[in-house]
């Protein structure tokens, strides 16, 4: 479909923004246009439910674990250092 003069939308974008796409973290224009071309393209559209199969799989599989109380301080501790504008110093670990 990648030649297809009337979708724009290139496979080989769809397939590099797939994930980007089932995560629900691309603006709503584009994902109208990735939609439209996995509408009409089955390879991606193939490809498209396959992945998301697999994501739905993982999730059920794997989505029952709990992050360790000290792990998620860290995290936030860090991610509030960043906004802060505290850059991480050499040497040190991340996390």
């Amino acid at each position: 479909m990648s030649g297809d003069q009337s979708n724009p939308t290139d496979c080989s974008e769809v397939l590099d923004r797939l994930y980007e796409y089932l995560d629900r973290e691309m603006p709503d224009g584009e994902c109208e246009k990735f939609q439209e071309h996995i509408d009409e393209c089955s390879p991606c559209l193939e490809k498209y439910g396959l992945e998301q199969s697999v994501k739905k799989l993982v999730k059920r599989c794997c989505g029952q674990d709990d992050v360790p109380s000290d792990l998620r301080a860290k995290v936030l501790g860090r991610i509030d250092a960043i906004r802060a504008g505290d850059p991480l110093e050499p040497g040190t670990p991340g996390l």
